[in-house]
């Protein structure tokens, strides 16, 4: 698994190629004829303005000596009428473009999201997550005018500068020779300075996601910045991190702008020769009029150079950014349906592990030859020290990863064969870390079964006794939250999770450390309620608190990737193994949690809520 930090470059596992460029064009294939009218209607619109100098050439040296006032009418009406004609035709076509740019940005970023979307757990545990942020919001509007405007602009400038080299030919081939001189000199410095260009708008991209994951992490992160006093370091960080990409940026534009200065310094050297080689020539080969026009055709042939050299610069910073959006995109989703996958029909709860091994780095077990099965509506706890592979069983009974070897049985149906829909549908998971999404209370118990209906919210929260916090918020539960819960305690927020997991109805329940943010005195009101939610459901519970998994049906000791014991809580006390003594070690240092005892013996017989 790659590892990332903010401060360390992403290295490129892709550059951009042929395969890219490919799915590029297929974005910009989707809007190809409003494409093709905006170049259409610009070519048109060139051409007729191209006629301009030709129009100023005969009326200087035709209807001025003549002194044909009518013909000089007619000559400025024409040339009116081109400028008015480019124009119009331009402003339809900015409009295309623009449309047109617009909807590539929404095809991208949609499609972009999408594939985040199903990628594995592993993807995020391996990057900040502010540096896949930079890709979605500011990498797709980066290329949205190179997409659109830059290759019609590119297609435009090169039908430009071939109209523009006619009419120069047809008024004066000498002068017409002197101005395209200077296009291999350019040709070759840009072929020169395009792979250094490319390197240099890598690094600067590189700078800014480091930049952006700090930032993002701060944020995240403001209450523990602000209660151990580091904003100062933190300070010092970000100078650094800003230094480092005000460097990258210059360096890059320093390369960018010499594209541009070599051109603009070969256009005016090519100009005045222009005009030194027709003064030369004035008279009888060149005309006043003839030299006024070229002039003009000088001009505009090396503007469209101009222009090509600005639109390469947008497109090498473009395809840097395109890079790393593909690379997402083609980040292999690996949980994902197999092409024959079918639904899991409605299932009791039989769950079966059959000498299942797996690790998150190649070469590193977590979990060695795991096997055990659970019974329809069994509970089956599972208990011991940090890093064992406890959630990592249960994470992987949801398919968050797959397994690397053996195989895992839901009422005798593979998971790896059925589609992830049925499965996790059918499925409870409540994990440690209690994610609030901004929006109402409500929304965020309704998240995961939005067809509830206003009062089986509220049964699902007073069932949890979240109804008596959320009744005296400002709005009850059309109280509004800030992301991640802003304004609630950690309990409050674990709270509303366990309605939210209750409200969907699973089958079986997964829970995570569900009251490792409650406190004692709350949990002991709440463990009659976890009981009535466990009744009828095959449920898989992690917890600290050994007090809250003694009534389980079977408790399972993992330790160093292995089942080392099992049994129920009084068969593991008589025995005076590893659960003996971790169950003693705790009740050493939390005499409490003895309340708990009561509180539990007392929920043994309850109705049955597995309706719910």
């Amino acid at each position: 698994m790659v590892r990332n930090r903010y401060d360390v470059d992403e290295k490129l596992e892709t550059p951009f190629n042929a395969a890219n460029l490919k799915m590029t064009l297929k974005y910009v294939a989707r809007y190809k004829w409003k494409l093709i009218l905006a170049l259409l209607l610009s070519a048109v619109g060139s051409v007729v303005g191209l006629t301009g100098p030709m129009l100023m050439q005969k009326a200087v040296d035709v209807a001025i000596p003549k002194k044909d006032m009518q013909e000089l009418f007619h000559l400025a009406c024409l040339l009116a009428a081109t400028i008015f004609i480019n124009i119009i035709f331009n402003a339809i076509r900015s409009v295309l473009v623009a449309q047109a740019g617009q909807n590539i940005v929404h095809d991208i970023r949609k499609d972009l999201f999408d594939h985040l979307q199903v990628l594995p757990f592993s993807y995020y545990d391996s990057r900040p997550h502010g540096k896949i942020l930079v890709r979605v919001v500011h990498y797709v509007n980066a290329v949205s005018n190179a997409l659109s405007n830059g290759i019609l602009n590119f297609i435009i400038e090169i039908i430009n500068i071939v109209f523009i080299i006619f009419f120069m030919f047809k008024v004066s081939p000498p002068l017409a020779e002197v101005t395209v001189s200077g296009l291999p000199l350019v040709a070759a410095f840009i072929l020169f300075i395009k792979p250094r260009q490319h390197k240099a708008w890598r690094d600067v991209n590189n700078k800014n996601t480091n930049v952006n994951a700090f930032v993002q992490e701060s944020i995240e992160g403001a209450h523990v910045i602000e209660a151990f006093d580091r904003e100062k370091e933190n300070d010092r960080i970000l100078e650094g991190l800003l230094k480092k990409r005000k460097k990258s940026w210059m360096h890059a534009i320093y390369i960018s702008n010499s594209v541009w200065f070599t051109t603009e310094t070969v256009s005016q050297i090519v100009f005045t020769m222009v005009y030194i080689a027709g003064a030369y020539w004035m008279h009888p080969m060149v005309s006043f009029g003839v030299l006024l026009a070229m002039g003009s055709y000088v001009n505009r042939f090396w503007q469209p150079i101009i222009n090509l050299a600005n639109i390469y610069n947008d497109f090498v910073n473009a395809i840097s950014y395109l890079e790393r959006i593909f690379e997402t995109m083609n980040e292999p989703a690996v949980i994902e349906d197999k092409p024959n996958a079918v639904p899991l029909p409605p299932v009791r709860g039989e769950v079966e592990f059959h000498d299942v091994s797996f690790g998150y780095d190649p070469g590193q077990l977590i979990l060695k030859h795991v096997s055990f099965s659970a019974a329809p509506g069994e509970s089956i706890a599972l208990v011991g020290p940090t890093g064992a592979g406890k959630t990592t069983i249960v994470s992987l009974l949801s398919r968050f990863y797959n397994i690397d070897s053996g195989e895992i049985l839901i009422d005798g149906h593979n998971i790896m064969d059925v589609t992830l829909h049925s499965l996790r549908s059918q499925m409870g998971v409540m994990l440690q870390d209690s994610f609030i999404f901004s929006g109402t209370i409500a929304d965020n118990i309704r998240y995961g079964e939005l067809d509830a209906t206003e009062e089986e919210v509220e049964d699902a929260a007073k069932l949890l006794r979240a109804d008596e916090f959320i009744q005296r918020l400002p709005n009850g539960y059309q109280t509004v939250v800030t992301e991640r819960g802003g304004g609630l305690s950690q309990g409050q927020k674990q709270l509303l999770a366990f309605a939210r997991t209750l409200l969907s109805n699973p089958r079986i329940l997964i829970l995570d450390e569900a009251t490792s943010s409650i406190d004692t005195a709350t949990e002991q009101l709440i463990q009659r309620d976890i009981s009535l939610l466990m009744k009828g459901r095959t449920s898989f519970i992690i917890a600290h608190r050994l007090s809250t998994i003694r009534n389980c049906t079977r408790i399972m000791y993992i330790s160093d990737g292995q089942i080392k014991e099992v049994g129920s809580h009084d068969e593991l006390m008589a025995r005076k193994g590893l659960y003996y003594r971790l169950y003693q070690s705790q009740y050493r240092q939390h005499p409490d949690n003895r309340h708990l005892d009561r509180v539990e013996q007392s929920s043994s017989n309850v109705p049955d809520f597995a309706k719910y």
